[in-house]
């Protein structure tokens, strides 16, 4: 259940690239957002022309822009949490820490670091990772990398094993993050295992591995069911907790839907309130 008082409408912000095919980005953000019953608001970093089969094509938006968005969002709602995911570009990822870094009171942080879509092609400009790395982790709560991601962060081979997560999840705090949600989903195991890294804890959150052909938008929709459970009143443990098994749900409704000839999206429907 809500924390807090039931009528206040929650709100989230997403600072994402827009997909064309509806199943990432803020699509899919604003789609889980809606399913959780908080309000959505957008700051779009970019446009992609995508489908279910791949990237055809990217714009960035200028980085004025960006923090034009975000400012018109910050100055006329109560945000409780942010979900960021593409940024496209090292000039606006500066922008976005920046601006996060000088608001008085910073809304709870997610980052999913988003560099190549799943049904192929990449998301980034050449200089987004070390742009991303020095800007971004002191104003992030919690980060959301995939195991290839953790692994690009910090310049080394993929974890084959949950020590190795762990381990990596432990490197990725020292950059300066608060906390780190290492996403085994490609980890070769029956169980999906994701680990939760705190400086002082770690939290395991496994379920037997689903299969199905339509998992375009996973990371996006677990970093924004996050947010969302975090503007709602959860504390960060409960809602990697309750996002795990909102993704989980969405990929059940979705993997018997056809939408496009490749990998579609998962099916974010309203969950009984938890």
């Amino acid at each position: 259940m809500d924390r807090g008082d039931a009528a206040v409408t929650r709100v989230a912000l997403t600072i994402a690239g827009s997909d064309s095919g509806g199943g990432a980005g803020v699509e899919a953000d604003l789609k889980t957002f809606a399913a959780l019953g908080v309000h959505g608001c957008v700051a779009i970093t970019a446009v992609t022309a995508q489908n279910t089969r791949g990237v055809q094509a990217i714009e960035a938006v200028s980085p004025a822009i960006v923090t034009a968005q975000m400012d018109a969002v910050f100055e006329d709602f109560d945000v409780g949490a942010v979900k960021i995911g593409m940024l496209a570009s090292p000039d606006i990822a500066a922008v976005v820490a920046t601006r996060l870094a000088s608001l008085p009171a910073r809304p709870f942080v997610v980052y999913d670091p988003v560099m190549a879509a799943s049904a192929g092609g990449a998301l980034a400009r050449a200089g987004l990772l070390e742009g991303a790395r020095a800007a971004l982790p002191p104003v992030v709560d919690c980060f959301t990398p995939n195991l290839g991601e953790a692994a690009a962060w910090l310049g080394e081979g993929v974890a084959a094993t949950e020590a190795d997560m762990r381990r990596q999840g432990e490197a990725l705090l020292r950059l300066g993050f608060r906390a780190v949600l290492m996403k085994g989903g490609h980890l070769d195991a029956g169980e999906a295992v994701d680990l939760l890294i705190l400086p002082d804890a770690a939290h395991r959150f496994a379920a037997p591995r689903l299969a199905s052909p339509n998992l375009h938008g996973t990371g996006c929709t677990l970093s924004s069911a996050m947010a969302a459970h975090v503007a709602r009143g959860f504390g960060l443990v409960e809602a990697a907790r309750h996002a795990k098994a909102f993704v989980r749900d969405a990929i059940v409704r979705g993997r018997g839907v056809k939408l496009g000839q490749g990998a579609g999206p998962l099916l974010q429907t309203p969950l009984a309130r938890d």
